[in-house]
């Protein structure tokens, strides 16, 4: 008896790369580059298939979403509004009290080291002690994220 390979036997990320193969344009280079920035700014971080089709990453609660779309990529962060965002990358959701997005056009560079400051200051949120932290707390975890990537950065660069 041959097993079919149908969405459910498959793992959450053998359906993210079959995602990212499927769209076959920028958006799937897309999803895949934001992916790889998402597992190198924690490496600990678990990939879900939510919702019918959207790739979930997770650190201790979600981080955030990978949605495509027609004409972009869009990234919400679960708890966007209580992260600080010196960059000012979220463009997108900005009205709610909880989620925040960053929507991603073809051909739009991506300012790799603040976009990865803002998911380790998601992490941060979402691993610390206090389940309420104060927004203040959270922006200076992701002002102390962004220095220390900003660090890396320049670090690699030379």
């Amino acid at each position: 008896m041959t097993k079919s390979t149908s969405q459910e036997d498959k793992s959450a990320s053998e359906l993210i790369d079959a995602r990212i193969r499927e769209l076959g344009d920028w958006r799937g280079k897309m999803l895949g580059h934001l992916r790889a920035l998402i597992r190198d700014a924690d490496p600990e971080v678990v990939e879900e298939w939510k919702w019918r089709g959207v790739p979930v990453w997770s650190h201790d609660g979600i981080i955030c979403t990978g949605e495509t779309y027609k004409n972009i990529v869009k990234m919400t962060f679960a708890k966007g509004a209580a992260l600080s965002d010196p960059a000012r990358l979220f463009n997108s959701s900005l009205e709610g009290n909880t989620r925040r997005a960053i929507d991603f056009h073809e051909g739009e560079k991506i300012n790799e080291p603040a976009l990865k400051a803002l998911i380790g200051a998601a992490v941060t949120l979402n691993t610390s002690k206090s389940k309420s932290p104060s927004k203040s707390s959270s922006r200076s975890a992701a002002k102390s994220a962004a220095k220390t990537s900003t660090k890396s950065a320049s670090r690699s660069k030379g």
